[in-house]
C-alpha cells in the first residue's frame, strides 16, 4: 500500500522543534491551504483548511532554521487523521508527516550595510 499527499500553502505559527530522548529532531508547524470558489448565489467564498505537519531528523533541523510564519511552503508527506474534543466540541485535525519540504517563498535579502560617510 502507498499514500502520499501534497499540499501548498502558509505557516500559521512558528515552528517549533524538540528532540526524543533518543535525540531524534521532530519540528512540528501547521499550514493553512486556501481555496476560494462562487457560491450557488455567486458570492465568493473562501475557505481554509489546517494541516499540521511533522518534520523529522536533518529535515526537521532544516525546517526549524528556515521557516517562519507566513511562509510559503509545499509539503508532501503520509496523512493521517484524528478525531478528539475540544471544550466538549467534536473536532477533526489532519496530519501529515513530511517526507518533502520545499521552501517557496523568496529568500529575505539581507539588509544592505549603511554607505560609508566621505569625509
Amino acid at each position: 500500500m502507498y499514500q502520499t499527499i501534497t499540499i501548498v500553502g502558509h505557516l500559521g505559527g512558528e515552528p517549533e522543534m524538540r528532540y526524543t530522548p533518543a535525540g531524534k529532531a521532530v519540528t512540528n508547524f501547521s499550514v493553512a491551504v486556501d481555496a476560494s470558489y462562487n457560491d450557488a448565489a455567486g458570492a465568493a467564498v473562501k475557505q481554509t483548511t489546517w494541516f499540521r505537519v511533522a518534520a523529522w531528523g536533518k529535515l526537521a533541523e532544516a525546517c526549524a532554521a528556515y521557516l517562519a510564519k507566513g511562509k510559503l511552503v509545499l509539503v508532501e508527506g503520509r496523512v493521517s487523521a484524528r478525531a478528539y474534543l475540544r471544550e466538549g466540541v467534536p473536532v477533526a485535525a489532519l496530519e501529515i508527516t513530511a517526507s518533502v519540504v520545499k521552501f517557496l517563498s523568496a529568500r529575505e535579502q539581507p539588509e544592505e550595510p549603511p554607505a560609508e560617510e566621505a569625509f
